[in-house]
């Protein structure tokens, strides 16, 4: 990534399309937009203009064209747009037009908001926000990208940050000056009390659910005895055919997953291999072990056999599933949750909105923020400075704890160094963003 470069892509869906939108980005892309509009158009106000190759002359197409000096810009720098009509030629001509120039590059993949980053045009904790709304596939998951987007998590951390340095030039003044009479003796007392303070504000923050949950899915996994309608089940939630039924024990020897949105909020449903002591044989009694490994990890635990027999975890939900058959299970399972036939569908509604209101307590709420796991780990150690600060009575070993925490809340916002960090988040955003 050469630094200074200016930068072209296409930054809308790929042709063909209605509209193809090109961005530059740079410090020669007023030159690049004169080169192929003729002039600048009248800063950030739609221009229509006929392209020419700067090479032949041969007119490239008739578009819209924005010029938007920097550094009030998306990315920092002087911007332009081309929006064209979205046919494939008509966007391999420009970009060709594009590519002849000197000093201009092909962007990389995320390096228009990396060099916003750069810019201070937004911080770390944004543009992962932006990270996430791309790869949005629930309203749940939208509205949270939307608000780490908007900066919600970067106010509360850049408040947090204010008050650590509010704290620290106390430590640092009595340190300095406490032999005179501007600076009192209960100062060390005042200190204490506002270190403990944020620090339990902190902690409250790190307690609420996480971001896992909400970018990856609440697991949902279903389990129990062979032919006990598993994947029957696993079927009738997703509406399609993700597993094979059959009246054959053994059937599913391997964990199935598959990702849903059910009442817009995203779950991964898990079919697992029957579990049974005896009569399995190798392969199955790896697909068994798998299936325990995976109802350890999950949220909640759909148990389809006897009643009791299931594993130890803090949901889980005892579901008579094949009420259609009659017989003896339906005496025998007084106590499910659910009873339903995943067959016929009967009961299956209910689950579902069971299912969906129990996700609710597990995700963040939508006026929160949720922090995803750099996130978490930052603030964990801004907390733990903290605390250790306030257990302190040597100013200076207090002074060293607030500097801890205050760096933390620098990391976090990515004004330390974090070069490895940026080239993995940018490297995911696709390329003309």
């Amino acid at each position: 990534m050469t630094a200074g470069a200016t930068i072209y892509a296409l930054s809308s869906g790929a042709p063909p399309a209605a509209l193809a939108i090109i961005r530059i980005s740079g410090p020669d892309a007023g030159a690049a937009l004169a080169a192929l509009a003729g002039a600048l158009p009248e800063p950030r106000r739609a221009s229509l203009r006929t392209l020419r190759d700067p090479a032949s002359n041969d007119i490239l197409d008739r578009a819209l064209v924005l010029w938007f000096p920097g550094p009030d810009t998306a990315t920092g720098e002087d911007l332009a747009e081309l929006h064209l009509h979205g046919g494939r030629a008509v966007v391999r001509a420009v970009e060709a037009g594009l590519s002849a120039m000197e000093g201009l590059r092909l962007a990389e993949p995320g390096e228009f908001t990396r060099r916003a980053f750069l810019n201070g045009r937004m911080d770390l904790a944004e543009a992962e926000g932006l990270s996430d709304l791309l790869f949005a596939e629930t309203e749940a998951q939208r509205v949270a990208a939307i608000r780490m987007a908007s900066g919600h998590l970067s106010r509360q951390v850049e408040a947090w940050r204010r008050e650590v340095l509010r704290l620290s030039a106390l430590v640092e003044a009595e340190l300095d000056f406490s032999d005179e009479d501007d600076v009192g003796g209960d100062v060390t007392d005042d200190v204490g009390d506002g270190i403990a303070a944020l620090a339990s504000e902190i902690d409250l923050a790190l307690a609420r659910p996480r971001a896992e949950r909400l970018r990856d899915g609440i697991r949902v996994v279903i389990a129990g005895p062979p032919n006990a309608g598993k994947s029957t089940l696993l079927n009738a939630l997703l509406k399609r055919e993700a597993a094979i039924v059959s009246d054959i024990a053994g059937t599913t020897r391997d964990v199935i997953e598959a990702p849903v949105a059910l009442g817009g909020i995203p779950f991964v449903l898990t079919d697992t291999a029957g579990l049974r002591e005896e009569g399995a044989e190798e392969i199955e009694s790896i697909g068994i072990v798998r299936a325990q490994q995976a109802m350890a990890g999950a949220d909640i635990v759909l148990w389809l056999g006897d009643e009791g027999e299931g594993p130890d975890h803090p949901r889980l939900w005892e579901i008579e599933a094949q009420i259609d058959r009659g017989g003896v299970s339906r005496e025998t399972r007084r106590s499910a949750r659910h009873r339903l036939s995943a067959r016929t569908g009967e009961g299956l509604e209910a689950l579902v909105a069971d299912l969906v209101e129990t996700a609710r307590t597990l995700l963040p709420a939508s006026n929160d923020v949720a922090l995803n796991a750099r996130q978490h780990r930052l603030l964990s150690e801004c907390a733990s400075a903290l605390h250790g600060a306030e257990a302190q009575t040597d100013l200076l070993l207090r002074a060293e704890g607030l500097r801890l925490a205050r760096h933390a809340l620098d990391q976090l916002l990515g004004r330390t160094h974090v070069e490895d960090m940026l080239d993995a988040l940018f490297g995911a955003f696709c390329i003309g963003k």
